[in-house]
Formats: structure tokens, sequence, C-alpha cells
């Protein structure tokens, strides 16, 4: 690109410079030969009043020094050299001036002015001045040669912009085209730079949101994957368990019956995750309201048991919490099972879960007599693989989901462990509640 502009440049200065170059060319080489025409004339003219008119009687005749380059002659009106230089015979010019009016010619490589010498009304001679035509025409020359070096200079200083102005629309577009090239060999962090070409800049933009756009989606596809893998192996697992010990059981209705819960649940699951999983700005489907109470009741269902055999104990309680309070079940379960899923893994000792009511939002509080090492926010860092609880994908998964229906989730406490969810509630009779995905402050 960078020479296609100087070509192009180059191509304009040079048609201007022609298009200027050869008119004034014409006009010295023209003003030049007029010059000195003029200049012969004027000469002649002072030579002819300085003639004294009784030469013709045989009295001197004194002609003024000619200027250099010059020759001056005075000629007796039959056409003979009577002082002076000149030819001896006089030439059309001077017979020309014979008849009263001053001529210009140009004869045998020389230009010629002729002025009449006129007294009582009688021509009595002609002063003929005349120069070479090469000396004007060496002047010609050495205009052109002035003209040309003043072009070459134009030139010079046009190549010199264009080759900086081609370096000025170049770089952004060579920027722009490494990024792209970076961006198709993998690197999606690549950004081009703003330029101060407004339309190369444009572009830039252009690019840049594109591929945050691609990014995104990316991103999103990403978790939904690392999402589903992690939040349905182990129901899968489960449900296989069960399964198979009702498959060696033989009355099988009890196993069935646990295998179709697990089912439901990993419905829910599937359909938490799909709804987490849209890219931003998409409207995403607001999650069905339910009483405060389902969800514990869920948990309490599910976890009890597993506590149990692990010798521990599982504890859901809600104080003061109105029975018309409702929250988003889905979100809100499968918030509660990663943490309850989380204490288990990582925690040790008796884990509570308590509700409290805060007018406008509920706080759900999962607590174990654990304990956290190191920082609090990376423990929702999306693969985190710290020594301690949330280690993993589990975390940053919920963080997601509570964000997602408009709450918060943090670490309020590191020993005891203690996770806190903020979500917003409604009171029975107001209207459903939009899911925007945007978090709480």
């Amino acid at each position: 690109m960078r020479q296609r502009v100087v070509r192009v440049a180059l191509t304009a200065v040079l048609v201007a410079l022609v298009l200027l170059a050869v008119p004034l060319a014409l006009a010295i080489r023209s003003s030049l030969y007029a010059d000195q025409r003029d200049a012969l004339e004027r000469a002649a003219l002072a030579a002819a009043v300085r003639v004294n008119p009784d030469y013709t009687r045989g009295d001197p005749a004194e002609l003024p020094a000619a200027a250099s380059g010059q020759r001056l002659g005075l000629y007796d009106p039959r056409l003979r050299l009577h002082t002076g230089t000149g030819p001896r015979t006089g030439d059309d010019a001077v017979s020309r001036a014979l008849a009263g009016k001053a001529t210009r010619a140009s004869s045998g490589g020389e230009l010629v002015a002729a002025v009449p010498v006129s007294h009582a009304e009688q021509v009595i001679g002609v002063v003929r001045a005349s120069s070479s035509v090469a000396d004007v025409r060496g002047r010609v020359f050495a205009g052109w040669a002035a003209l040309a070096g003043v072009a070459a200079l134009a030139l010079t200083v046009a190549v010199l912009v264009a080759r900086r102005q081609a370096r000025a629309l170049a770089a952004p577009l060579e920027d722009l085209s490494r990024h792209c090239r970076a961006v198709a060999e993998g690197d999606l962090t690549a950004r081009a730079a703003p330029s101060t070409i407004a339309e190369i800049d444009q572009v830039a933009r252009t690019h840049n949101d594109m591929l945050h756009s691609l990014t995104e989606l990316l991103r999103h596809e990403r978790n939904f994957t690392a999402n589903a893998s992690h939040q349905l192996r182990t129901p899968l697992t489960g449900l296989q368990l069960t399964l198979e010990a009702g498959l060696a059981q033989d009355d099988t209705r009890p196993a069935l019956e646990e295998a179709l819960a697990a089912t439901r649940r990993l419905h829910e699951t599937v359909e938490e995750v799909l709804r987490l999983s849209r890219p931003a700005g998409l409207p995403r489907p607001a999650a069905p309201d339910r009483p405060v109470r389902e969800p514990l009741a869920q948990a309490e269902e599910r976890w009890h048991g597993l506590f149990a055999r692990d010798g521990r104990r599982l504890e859901l309680t809600a104080q003061d919490v109105p029975d018309d309070v409702r929250v988003p079940g889905g979100p809100v379960t499968e918030i509660l099972n990663v943490l309850l899923d989380n204490a288990r893994v990582h925690g040790r000792g008796t884990v509570r879960v308590t509700v409290r009511d805060l007018d406008d939002a509920l706080a759900f509080d999962i607590a174990d007599e654990g304990a956290v090492d190191g920082d609090g926010v990376r423990l929702f860092e999306r693969g985190h693989s710290g020594g301690g609880p949330g280690a993993g994908i589990g975390l940053a998964l919920a963080r997601d989901l509570a964000v997602a229906l408009g709450g918060r989730l943090s670490l309020a406490r590191a020993a005891p462990t203690t996770f806190t969810l903020l979500v917003p509630v409604r009171r029975e009779g107001t209207g459903p509640q939009d899911d925007t995905g945007q978090g709480a402050r």
C-alpha cells in the first residue's frame, strides 16, 4: 500500500509540474527574447538621437559605446555602413527602417533593431543594433535549468511528503492486519489500537467490537461446557448407581422413585445451566418464583442423608421469614446445591444453612466448621485450584447464577467458613420479578 500511495502522489505532482512548467518555460523564452529586442531598440534610439545631421556633408558621426554583446552601426541612405559595427551593406531591417519606421527582425543568427535617423522631415540614415541569438538562447537555457531545479526540488519534497503520508496511512492498516493475523492464530485478546485517521479508526473499533462479541460467545460456550460437565457428573453417577441397585432388588419401585426424583433434579440443573449460558444482551427466561421454604426443603431432602452417611449434621433454619416471601426457586436451589456440595467435600463438622429476612432481600448463610486459606476473592475464579473450599468450577457457577438473578454471593467469613447469598425477593401479589441479569451492588 505504501508504494501505491507514493506512486499516486508522484503521478499527481508530475502532472501538476508538467501543466505548470511547460507554459512557464515558454513564457521564460518569450520574455527573454522580447527583453533583448527591447534593449536593442532602446540602444538604437539612444544612438540615433546622438547622430550629427551634418555627417552627410562629411562631418564626423559618433555613436555611443555599445553594451556587452551588442553591436551598433550607422547606415546612410545608400545602405552603406558609415560608422560602427555591422554588415558592410544594410540588410532588410535597415531597408525597411529607411521608410521611416523602427523595425525588429532576425537575420543571420542575430536579433536586429533598426531605427531611422531623421532631419528636416527626411530620413538621413539608420542606426542598426544587433546581438547574437546564441546569447539569448543561453539565458533561456539558464532560466529553463533554474525552472528544472525548482521542479526537481518540488518533486523531492513531494516524494518525502508522500512517503511520510504513506507511512501514516499504512501503519494503522498494517497494525490492524497484524491483529487480525494474531486472532486467526488463536489470540482472542488482541485488540487494534486507535489511530488518527477517522475511517481506519472506525474499522478498528468495529473489529474490536466484533472480536469482543466473538470472545463473549466463546466464553459462554466454554462456561456452558464446564458447568454442564461439573453439575451433571454427580447426578448422572447417582442415577446410574440407583438404577443398578434397583436391578439387584426384587422390588424396584423405591429405586425407580428415587431415580425419577434424581431425573427431575437433573432436569432442573440442565434448565439452569442453559438459562445461564445465554449470552449477555439476550433476554433470559425468568425463573419461576417459589416460596423460600421450598428450596430449603429440597436441599434437606437431597443432602441430609449424604451428610449423615459421612457422620456429619445438616441444619436448615429460616429466621422470621414471612410465608409470602418468594424467590427464584431454580437458581437458588442450584446455588444451595453447589455450596452444600462444597461444604461436604472441603469443609468439616456441622453445616448450617440460615435464612435471614432483610426486607427487600433474603440472606442465605451457609456455614461449616472448616476454614479457608488464601484470598477469598480467588475462590470464585473459574478453574481456581487452591487447597481450600471452592477449588474448581462450582463456586464460579454459583456466583454467575447469583448475578444472573440479581443477587450476590460472597465469602462472609474465612473461619469458620461462611458463604452468604443475597437474593432479591418479592411479596405475594406483586408483579413477576424482572430477570435482567444485573448483579446487586
